[in-house]
């Protein structure tokens, strides 16, 4: 998160930067994480306004996460809608970046239902945390002006819970900024390293992330199985793309046959269904109600194919001279 500054400034074209980095990462990629890819997209887009969306999404100003209005006007929609704006370009852009790494990483390791639930639930967790930690302080210690009135927007918080979960059972050590630590232990590195050379940075929202992080790793471990909000996730994705689903598998199925009244193939000669037989000249299926093969003409009497209710016909000449099967298909056809 990033506190109240100058307002929105140029980047310097920063976003075609972004725009490269994440098509050329998912260029790569075998399998595209959705989760990420819509994440990435609907912040851009928030910062973006292009026309067809800016009537329906509020302005900045309508959503500057700051503990004192929630409190006082109960404005839930400053509580969740300030972690998709952004106060300028370069804040987007690192932002998205961070994301984009690190929703590869988990969408891929847990699964895009489960991680659309974690980030729901980080959202949600780190937001309120960071709610709490202020209005405590000003309790506390009447630390009203420094964090209960403070002004904050971006992602950040969220992606230092999205650290925490990341890095929670590395046994190795990462830099930060050019100094090594234990990659346990690199979001703690990172909030006091940004904030020393970041100085508009949100000390509180990037503190109630990685105190979301973990308090979200405490749950997850104490309880066991799907957690309601992933179930939820994969319901509702599985009701919308249940379409999609039910047409591939029209669509696979009708590959699977071609037009007409049997099946051509070489397959084990016998049975192929009720009331079918297979002609051993051509191997294809016909109805039990026909004596002569529909594609070739052979008769079904002279020993072509089985049926149903009898066992393989007997007969003297089981294959036709290639010369008679071929002008018996042009009197069939023509």
């Amino acid at each position: 998160m990033e506190n109240f500054g100058e307002g929105r400034r140029s980047g310097g074209g920063m976003l075609p930067l972004l725009a490269l980095s994440a098509v050329a990462e998912y260029y790569r990629l075998p399998w595209k994480p959705p989760v990420t890819a819509s994440l990435l997209a609907a912040n851009t887009l928030v910062y973006l306004r292009p026309a067809f969306i800016d009537p329906v999404i509020p302005h900045i100003s309508e959503v500057w996460f700051n503990p004192h209005l929630i409190f006082k006007h109960k404005d839930l929609k400053r509580l969740f809608l300030s972690a998709f704006y952004h106060v300028n370009e370069p804040h987007l852009v690192y932002n998205m970046m961070s994301l984009l790494w690190k929703g590869i990483k988990l969408e891929t390791s847990m699964g895009s239902s489960e991680f659309a639930s974690m980030v729901f639930t980080l959202i949600g967790m780190s937001q309120g945390v960071t709610l709490l930690l202020a209005k405590s302080l000003l309790l506390l210690f009447d630390y009203d002006r420094a964090y209960y009135n403070e002004y904050a927007v971006g992602f950040s918080g969220v992606l230092f819970a999205m650290k925490v979960v990341l890095n929670s059972q590395a046994e190795d050590y990462s830099s930060v900024y050019g100094i090594l630590v234990p990659t346990k232990y690199a979001a703690w590195a990172e909030l006091i390293l940004v904030q020393m050379f970041v100085p508009n940075a949100s000390f509180l929202g990037h503190l109630g992330g990685i105190l979301a992080g973990i308090i979200y790793l405490k749950l997850k471990g104490s309880y066991s199985g799907s957690d309601p909000v992933t179930m939820a996730v994969r319901g509702v994705s599985r009701l919308v793309t249940w379409p999609l689903r039910f047409l591939n598998g029209m669509v696979r199925s009708r590959r699977r046959r071609i037009t007409g009244r049997g099946r051509v193939g070489r397959g084990q000669t016998g049975i192929a269904g009720p009331g079918i037989w297979r002609c051993q000249s051509c191997t294809y299926d016909n109805s039990g109600w026909l004596s002569a093969c529909e594609m070739c003409g052979s008769g079904r009497a002279r020993g072509n194919g089985w049926s149903l209710n009898q066992g393989p016909a007997l007969s003297s000449s089981n294959d036709l001279p290639l010369d008679e099967l071929r002008r018996r298909r042009v009197e069939r056809f023509s």
